[in-house]
């Protein structure tokens, strides 16, 4: 925050290449194989057959864009299909046996390029590595590769919905993974919907996925508190982006009750759970309200006016804002507007906080070397504290949707 300006940065953004521009990125040997499929695939996004599809690969659009919307500094996601992949990574099936190493080839390329084009706008983007959970080992080296690359994001966690045939993640088989995120200060980034199982493209399993697809991606959360992955691993640090942030409070007191019910206590009787937790204190190391205030946080995509009066309940510490840009679900180019309508009178040091303050802290932006162009294009702090007396017409993200009663899990 400066004088009288705040200082944005977006937790939740996407990028990617176009299809074609990932070729470079590819070991020599997967040449052939990827102009084969690149030939025969038919992209099924619609947004990235569209005219503003570039928004993903242009960086001068994309600062343009981001600027102009009050917007200084990006945390970045994929978004755009990695060679050998049906679709966009965070939505993708499992692979096949077959499919394993090109699929890791298409996410290292992906990686590559995320790394150049971070380099086009120094101290500006941290973009997020993906990898996959099939191959520990080949994760925790790509951790530390990409480490090496500048990818400053941390590492995106993909799911391990029903049927995956993945170990669930409180196996402790992922403690490879979590030694080396702690080891190297990588955050580990679970993103909603990498999680949920295939159910169709029916109309009525499309609306199910709408439904369920953030619980889905909440798993994670109780699944590394109750795994013990924090007291093994004390430096790890979760962040969950893109799933609201209200069902927050209301989780961390169903997860406190059972971790009660579950930690038997010399003070009173055993509970009838506390036959199925035997041990179970001594491998979390804390509760679970105690897991998230100390490695913990949330990526509050486009944040609704419903969710701020739970900032403390949440920790005002833990919240970062981010725009979805440049999803259609994404508050541009009316993100000044969604910031007045959420943020209004709050006042200007907690907003600071969850605006830009935190999102620094945990991705390592300099805001110093920030200050001078959010000086000139971040929010007037005045302008914030008016509240939004109409929403934009053409306003298409759920941050301005009437009402609050939405993914409250």
């Amino acid at each position: 925050m400066t004088d009288d300006r705040y200082t944005v940065i977006s937790a939740d953004c996407h990028a990617g290449a176009d299809l074609l521009d990932y070729r470079p990125y590819l070991e020599s040997r997967y040449h052939e194989d990827f102009d084969a499929w690149a030939a025969s695939y038919v992209n099924p996004h619609e947004d990235l057959l569209a005219d503003t599809a570039d928004r993903n690969w242009n960086s001068a659009r994309r600062l343009a864009e981001m600027e102009a919307d009050g917007i200084v500094a990006e945390v970045v996601f994929p978004n755009t299909i990695p060679p050998f992949f049906p679709s966009a990574a965070l939505m993708a099936p499992a692979p096949t046996r077959t499919e394993f190493e090109q699929r890791w080839a298409g996410l290292r390329a992906h990686n590559r390029w995320l790394a150049d084009f971070c380099a086009e706008a120094p101290g500006r983007r941290a973009g997020v590595a993906q990898i996959l959970l099939h191959d520990v080992d080949e994760a925790v080296r790509e951790v530390r590769r990409t480490r090496e690359a500048g990818l400053t994001g941390g590492v995106m966690l993909p799911g391990t919905p029903p049927g995956s045939g993945l170990p669930e993640l409180h196996s402790g088989a992922y403690d490879p993974l979590w030694a080396v995120c702690a080891e190297l200060d990588v955050p580990v980034n679970h993103h909603g919907g990498s999680a949920s199982p295939p159910l169709g493209d029916e109309p009525a399993a499309r609306a199910v996925f709408m439904v369920e697809t953030t619980w889905f991606s909440h798993r994670a959360l109780w699944h590394l508190i109750f795994g013990g992955a924090f007291r093994r691993h004390p430096g790890l640090r979760l962040v969950l982006t893109e799933q609201g942030s209200g069902w927050i409070p209301g989780v961390l007191d169903m997860l406190d009750y059972y971790h009660g019910r579950l930690v038997a206590s010399a003070s009173r009787a055993a509970t009838a759970e506390a036959k199925f937790g035997v041990g179970l204190g001594e491998a979390m190391g804390d509760s679970p309200a105690g897991i998230w205030r100390d490695h913990c946080f949330v990526g509050a995509s486009f944040m609704r006016p419903h969710e701020v009066p739970l900032r403390h309940r949440i920790g005002l510490d833990k919240i970062m804002w981010g725009s979805d840009y440049p999803h259609d679900e994404g508050t541009h180019p009316h993100s000044r507007e969604a910031l007045r309508l959420a943020y209004a009178g709050v006042p200007a040091d907690e907003t600071a906080a969850m605006l830009g303050t935190n999102a620094a802290r945990v991705y390592g932006f300099d805001l110093a070397r920030l200050a001078p162009l959010a000086a000139r294009v971040g929010p007037r702090i005045t302008d914030l504290a008016e509240p939004l007396d109409e929403i934009p017409p053409d306003a298409t993200s759920p941050a301005f949707a009437p009402g609050g009663a939405v993914r409250v899990w």
